[in-house]
């Protein structure tokens, strides 16, 4: 399959910081009531102090840094300054300043995990999965987005080992509850059962970096003792295939500390209550 190249907008803008980019553009500004989030971007999470903090900030001084829009139906799609938007709502603001850009559906994702990049503002699990899907959408190597985002393919290929912790531990460190230092040691640990057994120690025993280093050979060692790692049966693997198909959204069927699984994937509320509609949906047609 050919590779999607990138976009003309978003190649001008690979070598331009936020500010550079504000300064070559002139600035509008927009009804907040005008302007729609887009829930695509690759940052999920917010904090919600920092949220407050920033918020105070707009109230004393305004909006420093002007969002980077573009047109979408009758009203203005995010680009890049979710952060700065949610603010100036939380601190009562009616307009904001925008850079209004012709930025193309391929290229939106992009920007926008640049932006973010750039600001830091990603946890290490965002950031993992904003690499995964840039690779994916875009067919890229690790060595070609490495050029892209500005970033060294070592570094890349790190955080995209992130994503092969489980659920469980990608969620403690969305939350903030473990560093991507701690996630590399967990990940030395073979099996899932013991790299979450590890990270629930980390936090139970609030335990350093090195002290997680040295702790999982010990854990790997018991956990490879008592469990051996046996392959997926195909029928789940077909079964995951077909509710894959049926619904649109990642599904895995697994088998865990001795029970069954069905694990489906959902990005927000909509998505949550459409699923909920489609099963309902199916439910039903089975009990005609």
């Amino acid at each position: 399959m050919a590779k999607k190249g990138l976009g003309k907008g978003l190649q001008s803008l690979m070598g331009e910081t936020a500010g550079e980019v504000q300064a070559l553009e002139a600035t509008d500004t927009l009804p907040l009531k005008d302007i729609r989030a887009n829930k695509g971007q690759p940052r999920k999470n917010f904090d919600e102090h920092q949220l407050e903090e920033l918020a105070d900030s707009i109230k004393k001084n305004g909006v420093l840094q002007p969002i980077l829009v573009r047109k979408k139906g009758s009203s203005y799609q995010i680009v890049a300054g979710e952060r700065r938007f949610q603010a100036a709502k939380l601190a009562g603001l009616d307009e904001i300043p925008v850079v209004i850009r012709d930025i193309s559906d391929e290229d939106v994702f992009a920007l926008a995990l640049i932006e973010n990049l750039q600001r830091s503002d990603l946890n290490p699990i965002e950031e993992a999965q904003g690499y995964k899907k840039l690779i994916d959408d875009r067919g890229l190597t690790q060595e070609e987005l490495s050029k892209v985002i500005s970033k060294s393919r070592s570094a890349i290929a790190n955080t995209l080992r992130l994503l092969d912790l489980p659920k469980e531990v990608q969620d403690l460190m969305t939350e903030d509850k473990l560093t991507a230092g701690h996630a590399r040691a967990i990940l030395a640990v073979p099996s899932e059962e013991g790299r979450i057994k590890l990270a629930e120690k980390v936090i139970q025993e609030s335990l350093t970096v090195r002290q997680t280093e040295a702790l999982a050979p010990l854990i790997s060692g018991a956990t490879s003792e008592r469990t051996k790692r046996t392959p997926t049966p195909q029928s789940y693997k077909r079964a995951a295939r077909q509710l894959r198909l049926a619904l649109d959204v990642p599904v895995r069927v697994k088998k865990f500390r001795n029970k069954n699984k069905i694990e489906i994937e959902f990005e927000d509320e909509e998505m949550l209550a459409h699923l909920v509609a489609q099963l309902s949906k199916i439910a039903m047609e089975e009990e005609v």
